[in-house]
């Protein structure tokens, strides 16, 4: 059986790679509630959202940089790069019901080319 930080990673990967429905269906539990500010908060919604991003970007790539797993939390730190021009540091909040998906959180922030920040976003 699959760890649940393995569980999140495969969920991220294969929701950025525009199978929506796939991620949905394996790893997202029907009661499923999120706190994007910019959708709705219940499943259906977000994941119309998804399917409308992968849409609008086709070549849009996931890459998990750090994970954390505590108790029925799990922590992706990833990087998303939806262009070259627009690549940005994501993190991920899920709490597990048994081994789906019922809650997700997310704090984005976009790579700034002129940052002064010698250690970089990621």
């Amino acid at each position: 059986m699959d760890s649940k930080k393995q569980i999140a990673a495969s969920f991220l990967q294969l929701d950025s790679s525009g199978k929506i429905a796939e991620a949905y269906a394996r790893y997202i539990h029907p009661g499923f509630i999120h706190h994007n500010p910019y959708f709705k908060g219940d499943r259906a919604s977000f994941m119309q959202a998804m399917e409308e991003n992968a849409r609008q970007f086709p070549e849009k790539r996931y890459e998990v940089l750090r994970t954390l797993e505590d108790g029925d939390l799990v922590a992706i730190h990833g990087k998303v790069v939806l262009s070259e021009e627009s690549q940005w540091s994501v993190i991920h909040i899920f709490r597990f019901a048994g081994n789906q998906i019922i809650e997700s959180w997310e704090a984005s922030q976009q790579v700034i080319a002129d940052s002064p920040n010698v250690n970089g976003i990621f």
